[in-house]
């Protein structure tokens, strides 16, 4: 990999998400050599991509390149890799551009869409889990409303408005909610030759309710928004079979559909090398002590979605998203450099800071801690909060101004098929 040689401890992180990324800057310019490897150059900023899949925003506004942000650091390398293999007893990881030795190694590679084993599905919805992914429903769903303005009959033009998300999670209720924006007032003003009731949105949710994660309040309020909206929710409702026209649950609930997107789980990824039983058969997670460390390796840690770390507050391990990655970054850093100097690791406690759900315009449910509300207050702390943790002031502003003009003018400006999907 050419990596400069040092007589410095040498930590290789693999993922540049958000665990990642506050690890390799928590080391930067420290006594450790630190090595950043991933599939891409850029850092992308996950809960915003339905953004991208909706036409709110371009993928640009929510990507960073993993160099600029690394580019401070004198300590610090990135190479655009996959890794493919772990040799813990040699000390080294396998990759498609060569192997690299390390001191220490932290697993970050964050989780993939779990089909749970469907492969119908799989081979015939949309996932949501990347750029190029959310690109793919941008261009599906654009296509899909070209082809249902040229139809023959109604029954073709439904199958082509009839948008459907499975899970209703946070992804699957703010991407329900975007979509029914796009139907309430894009339809009607640029495509004059459809009937917009025709385009319908279902979301659907195996559980009782929809934001399962999160307080029956804030479901309550969830599904009201929606429903206001005019997403149709369908609860305690499990697809079962999915052809690319035709999607059949374990109700009587059969619909006809092009559109297709599952946000109905995630599952770890997990790299070949460690032992079997350091990974948690059903979530794929390494599981890791207190320290973060794998259990039965002393130098191999994992952070973040990656990382299964049972304790009394979560005896299923932290929530798969961005906070417990990034705290779980920070801390993980300062213990290295504690390690370093000699001194004793600090076991990770994580700060809950609330969860909360944007479902399109001045709608929002928050959850923080006993504090739980609804409505214009939470849109815009969900706002605010999102545009704070995007890398780079010029994101920051380009995703504000996408929104201020969006809020005026009730519009989605990426609309543009760069890129025609094909099934």
């Amino acid at each position: 990999m050419n990596i400069p040689k040092t007589n410095q401890s040498r930590v290789i992180i693999i993922g540049a998400g958000f665990g990642g990324i506050r690890l390799a800057k928590e080391l930067g310019n420290s006594n450790l050599q630190v090595v950043l490897i991933d599939k891409n150059n850029y850092h992308c900023f996950q809960p915003l991509l339905y953004q991208v899949s909706s036409s709110g925003l371009e993928p640009d506004s929510i990507a960073y390149p993993v160099r600029k942000i690394l580019k401070t650091y004198k300590n610090a390398f990135f190479r655009m890799a996959e890794v493919s293999k772990i040799n813990s007893e040699k000390r080294y990881i396998k990759t498609n551009i060569g192997a690299i030795d390390y001191d220490y190694l932290v697993i970050a590679t964050g989780t993939k869409t779990n089909f749970f084993g469907n492969k119908q599905i799989k081979n015939n919805s949309m996932p949501m889990k990347s750029v190029p992914q959310a690109l793919n429903i941008r261009s599906l769903i654009l296509q899909n409303l070209e082809k249902a303005a040229i139809a023959d009959s109604e029954e073709q033009k439904r199958a082509f408005l009839t948008f459907v998300v499975i899970g209703g999670g946070p992804t699957g209720v703010e991407l329900s909610g975007a979509f029914a924006e796009l139907k309430n007032n894009i339809l009607p003003e640029e495509y004059q030759d459809l009937n917009p009731d025709l385009m319908q949105i279902h979301l659907l949710e195996g559980s009782e309710r929809v934001l399962p994660p999160m307080s029956e309040h804030a479901s309550q309020k969830a599904e009201k928004y929606l429903k206001e909206l005019g997403v149709i929710v369908h609860c305690e409702t499990m697809v079962e079979h999915y052809d690319g026209n035709t999607i059949t649950t374990n109700t009587n609930l059969e619909l006809k559909s092009e559109t297709v997107i599952w946000a109905a789980g995630v599952t770890g990824t997990p790299i070949e090398g460690l032992a079997e039983n350091s990974v948690h058969d059903k979530t794929k997670r390494f599981k890791v002590n207190r320290f973060n460390q794998i259990e039965g390796y002393e130098n191999v840690y994992a952070i973040g979605d990656m990382a299964l770390m049972e304790t009394e507050d979560f005896p299923e391990g932290h929530p798969q998203v961005a906070q417990p990655a990034i705290q779980q970054g920070k801390h993980l850093g300062k213990n290295l450099k504690r390690l370093v100097k000699g001194k004793p690791m600090e076991k990770f406690s994580y700060f809950d800071k609330g969860t909360m759900a944007t479902i399109g315009r001045n709608r929002a449910v928050v959850d923080m801690g006993k504090l739980k509300f609804g409505g214009f207050f939470a849109w815009f702390i969900w706002m605010f909060i999102h545009l704070m943790f995007l890398v780079g002031f010029r994101n920051r502003v380009v995703v504000f101004f996408n929104w201020t003009y969006n809020y005026i003018n009730f519009d989605k400006a990426a609309r543009l098929i760069i890129r025609p999907y094909r099934k």
